[in-house]
C-alpha cells in the first residue's frame, strides 16, 4: 500500500538492474541504479524507483571469434516478477496521446523496509504501433525514438508518481541525463501551483532546480544525449522546446547540459571522474561520490559463508566490512580460489573456452562499443607482465597451488 503523505525520494533511470532474471539493464549505470536501491532497502529509506519495462529486454549477445557483436532479443514474462498498477498517464508525443501504465517491483531490504520501483509500460491498446514499442528495448531505435523514450520517462515518470499518490516527493534523483526531461514536467506543476501562465523565468527554474539532484556517469561525449531544437520541437511541441530554449538548449538540446542547470546538487561516481566532469563540464560544481557495491548482492557464495563465520553482522551493516582487514589472509585465498573454481567451471560449461584455474585470466563483460575502451587494460604490456609475476611471487606461500606466471588474453 502507498503511504501517499509519507516524503519521498525519487530515483529515475533508464535502467536498473534489479535481478538477473529481469533483462532490463545493459551494464554499470543500471547496476548502479539497483546497488542503490538496495542500499536504501536495506537502511529504510523512503524512496521509490522508476525506470522503463523494456519487454525485450536489453539484448542477448554473442562475440563471435573476431570480437564482433551480434545481438538478439530477450525474452521475459513480466508477470513472473512485477505487479500490474491500475493508473494511466499520458504523454504527448508527435501531437498523438501515449498512454502509459506501471508494473511494480518490490525490494526488499535487510531491515524489512521495501523500495518500489514501477516500471514504465507504453505497449497498450488504443496507442500507435510505434508507440507501443517505446518500451520495448533499452536503446534502440533513431534519435527520435530514443528522444521519445526519454519523454515517457521523465515526464511520464513524474505524472506516473502524481497518479500513484506520491504526493510529497522531497527530492528528484536522476540518474544520468537520460531523466532529464521530468525537469519540464515538474516546471508544468510549478506553473500550475502559481495558477498562471506566466513566463519561464530564472526564478521559476530555480524552484525546479532546488529539488532535483544529478549523477552524471560517462566522461565521454558519446554518452550524452543530444538532439536538435527543431527535432524535439517535432516530438514534444512548441510549447516544451520552447522551455527548453529558454533553459539555454538552443540549437542543440543536450541531456546532460539541462540535468545540469536544472539541479541543486551534481556529483560525479569516483574522484577521477568527478575530475573528468568537471573539465568536461567548465563552470558547474560536480562532487564526488565514489561508487560502492551492495555487498550481498555481489559477493560470492564462499565470501558469504566467511563474512557470516567472522563478521556476523556484515549483511545488515556493511559498513562492518571495514573489518575485513583483520581476516587472515589464507582464509581470503581460499574464498576467492573458491569464487574463481565455480566461475571457470561455469564458463567452461557454457562456452566450451578451456579457462584455466591457475591462469590469471582478464575478461571484459561489457557492451562492445568503442568508448568503453576494452583494450585499455593491454595499453602497457610490461606492466601487466609485472603485475602477474609480483603477485604469483606473493602467492606462492598461500594455500592451493601458486598462479602460474603465465598472462592470457581471450575474446
Amino acid at each position: 500500500m502507498i503511504e501517499a503523505d509519507r516524503p519521498v525520494v525519487a530515483y529515475l533511470s533508464m535502467e536498473i538492474a534489479l535481478e538477473s532474471s529481469i533483462p532490463t539493464y545493459s551494464g554499470g549505470l543500471g547496476v548502479l541504479a539497483g546497488d542503490t536501491l538496495r542500499a536504501a532497502a536495506d537502511l529504510g529509506i523512503h524512496l521509490v524507483g522508476v525506470t522503463l519495462s523494456h519487454r525485450r529486454g536489453y539484448f542477448h549477445q554473442r562475440v563471435d571469434p573476431l570480437g564482433r557483436q551480434s545481438e538478439e532479443p530477450v525474452s521475459w514474462s513480466m508477470d513472473d516478477f512485477l505487479e500490474p498498477m491500475e493508473p494511466r498517464v499520458t504523454v504527448e508525443l508527435e501531437g498523438r496521446p501515449v498512454q502509459i501504465r506501471a508494473w511494480r517491483y518490490q525490494i526488499m531490504g535487510a531491515s524489512g523496509s521495501r523500495v518500489p520501483v514501477y516500471l514504465l509500460d507504453t505497449d497498450l491498446d488504443g496507442n500507435a504501433p510505434e508507440d507501443r514499442a517505446l518500451t520495448d528495448v533499452l536503446y534502440g531505435g533513431d534519435l527520435a525514438h530514443r528522444l521519445r523514450q526519454e519523454a515517457v520517462l521523465g515526464l511520464g515518470g513524474v505524472r506516473m508518481l502524481r497518479a500513484l499518490g506520491y504526493r510529497t516527493i522531497t527530492r528528484f534523483h536522476l540518474n544520468e541525463g537520460h531523466a532529464a526531461l521530468l525537469i519540464l514536467a515538474l516546471l508544468e506543476e510549478e506553473f500550475a501551483r502559481r495558477g498562471s501562465s506566466i513566463a519561464l523565468s530564472p526564478d521559476v527554474i530555480e524552484e525546479v532546480s532546488e529539488r532535483c539532484v544529478f549523477t552524471t556517469h560517462t566522461p565521454v561525449p558519446a554518452g550524452h544525449d543530444q538532439f536538435s531544437l527543431d527535432l524535439v520541437r517535432q516530438v514534444l511541441g512548441e510549447r516544451l522546446a520552447g522551455w527548453l530554449k529558454a533553459c539555454g538548449q538552443d540549437p542543440i538540446v543536450n541531456l546532460t547540459d539541462l540535468a545540469l542547470r536544472g539541479s541543486r546538487f551534481i556529483n560525479g561516481v569516483a574522484m577521477k571522474h568527478g575530475e573528468v566532469s568537471r573539465a568536461l563540464f567548465p563552470g558547474y560544481p560536480i562532487r564526488s561520490i565514489t561508487n560502492g557495491v551492495h555487498a550481498v548482492t555481489w559477493a560470492a557464495p564462499s565470501f558469504h559463508a566467511l563474512y557470516d563465520r567472522l563478521l556476523p553482522d556484515w549483511r545488515r551493516d556493511q559498513l562492518s566490512l571495514r573489518y575485513a582487514v583483520s581476516i587472515p589472509e589464507a582464509d581470503i585465498w581460499e574464498a576467492h580460489m573458491d569464487a574463481k573454481r565455480a566461475l571457470v567451471d561455469t564458463v567452461n560449461r557454457e562456452t566450451n573456452a578451456g579457462f584455466d584455474r591457475d591462469v590469471l585470466t582478464l575478461g571484459f563483460a561489457r557492451r562492445a562499443t568503442a568508448y568503453k575502451r576494452w583494450t585499455l587494460v593491454f595499453h602497457d604490456l610490461d606492466r601487466l607482465k609485472q603485475i602477474v609475476a609480483q603477485r604469483a611471487a606473493c602467492r606462492s606461500s598461500l594455500p592451493g597451488r601458486p598462479i602460474r606466471e603465465t598472462m592470457t588474453a581471450k575474446k
